[in-house]
């Protein structure tokens, strides 16, 4: 019992040894410590009966101590050990961090030069078409201004057709010129059409480089903001004291897309530019082309019409030349006709008093008496010259007739010319004075190609 060894004197036990051997204390035994002592086998009794309080035996407690140096020297054998690799762990992490850290940096690095060579890209692209763009509409001026000038070679036509409808008489054909200014007119018509046309064609292809010139923009305008981030990001480094925590940020995004979608993104919007770009090109030159040939065959028609106009002026001068000389000859041939009916009015009167003496004597001798009223030489003679005087007087009737039908003839031919010159007048009026004059407000070359 523990009572009857409370004076049993203390082993020596070095609790060093224990730790570093990890060996158990050694046992000993209380029956050979007795002996030496001058207490053995006394018993304390009932006077040590308040004080016996113990609950473990020595073995226990020295089973218990040394189960806590064997723990002690566990735990102290591991936390070597975890520092150790502790500190193994930390260079390897850090030698880790700083080789992904720098590894990072060459990819935003990497990233950087790519952003920026497709950005670089793009943004020749947006000059590129913004050129373009400018050039179209320069073409879109011309033909706004080619379309409004045709106005006025279509109104010199229609004025030209307007007021050559004003002839009469037998001018009021269908000659070259109005055949020309017809042809005119309907050439100015499918001008406007086609001019409308391209114009319409290059409206909408302005809209579509504007539209692509956004589209380019806004993924330069994306990729300079990505560009500003990744640099800052490729700034950062472990002294940066801008830096802060983000756990969440290490989730990807539903909408986030990978490198090659990223890649065939921008060379769409490229590939779209290019081709809006040749068709752009193509339409400038179809639009040359449409304004130098219809300012070509609008001079070529205006060049035609003048010719048609000049000829047909030259034949009315010529018409109206003969003419103007024939009624110089008829008025003359009046004049000469009208003496003539004078002369032949004073031939009869003339002949009326032989005739009245010639008819007097007749009827004189009528009244001669009896045998003396004989068909004798004078009577004979008498009726000779009655009848010869009759028959003259009746041949310069019939003359005066003639030569007054043939006045009448010559008043009327007289008319007729007078009416004709009169018409060739006003068609000469009409086509030199007023439409080739009108004409020569004609648009030039350059009018006409929209410049």
């Amino acid at each position: 019992m523990m009572s009857s060894q409370v004076l049993v004197s203390r082993p020596h036990f070095d609790t060093r040894v224990v730790a570093q051997n990890g060996s158990q204390p050694p046992v000993t035994n209380p029956e050979t410590t007795v002996k030496g002592n001058v207490y053995a086998g006394t018993s304390a009794g009932l006077a040590t009966a308040g004080y016996r309080s113990a609950k473990y035996t020595p073995e226990e407690w020295f089973t218990n101590n040394s189960a806590l140096l064997n723990r002690a020297v566990v735990d102290r054998n591991r936390a070597e050990n975890i520092c150790h690799e502790s500190k193994a762990l930390k260079t390897e992490t850090d030698a880790g961090t700083l080789r992904t850290q720098t590894e990072g940096t060459k990819h935003l690095g990497e990233r950087l030069q790519d952003i920026h060579r497709w950005r670089s890209e793009l943004a020749q692209f947006i000059e590129r078409l913004n050129a373009e763009t400018h050039l179209l509409i320069g073409s879109r001026r011309r033909l706004e201004k080619a379309l409004d000038a045709t106005e006025i070679p279509f109104a010199i036509a229609t004025d030209n057709l307007t007021c050559r409808e004003r002839r009469f008489g037998p001018d009021l054909v269908e000659d070259p010129v109005q055949e020309e200014l017809l042809k005119e007119v309907e050439l100015i018509r499918s001008i406007q059409a086609l001019l409308k046309k391209t114009l319409d064609q290059t409206i909408n292809q302005i809209r579509l480089n504007r539209e692509v010139t956004q589209t380019l923009e806004l993924d330069w305008s994306d990729k300079q903001q990505a560009y500003t981030l990744d640099d800052q990001c490729g700034r950062y480094n472990n002294r940066s004291m801008d830096t802060q925590q983000h756990p969440s940020s290490a989730a990807l995004q539903d909408q986030v897309c990978d490198e090659e979608v990223w890649r065939k993104f921008t060379v769409d919007n490229l590939r779209l530019a290019e081709r809006e770009e040749t068709a752009s090109q193509a339409l400038r030159r179809l639009s040359e082309r449409v304004l130098q040939e219809t300012t070509e065959d609008l001079r070529a028609q205006c060049v035609t019409v003048d010719q048609a106009f000049i000829q047909r002026c030259m034949e009315l001068s010529q018409s109206k030349t003969q003419l103007e000389l024939h009624l110089g000859q008829i008025l003359d041939q009046i004049g000469a006709q009208e003496k003539n009916i004078s002369y032949l009015q004073q031939a009869v009167y003339d002949k009326e008093a032989p005739l009245r003496v010639a008819q007097s004597r007749l009827h004189n001798r009528t009244f001669r008496p009896n045998i003396e009223l004989c068909r004798d030489q004078p009577q004979l003679s008498l009726l000779g010259e009655a009848s010869k005087l009759s028959r003259t007087v009746s041949a310069l009737q019939q003359q005066l007739y003639e030569a007054r039908k043939s006045l009448s003839d010559l008043e009327e031919s007289r008319l007729a010319l007078e009416k004709d010159i009169a018409c060739k007048t006003n068609s000469l009026l009409i086509d030199r004075e007023k439409c080739m004059t009108h004409r020569t407000r004609y648009p030039t070359v350059t009018v006409l190609s929209g410049y």
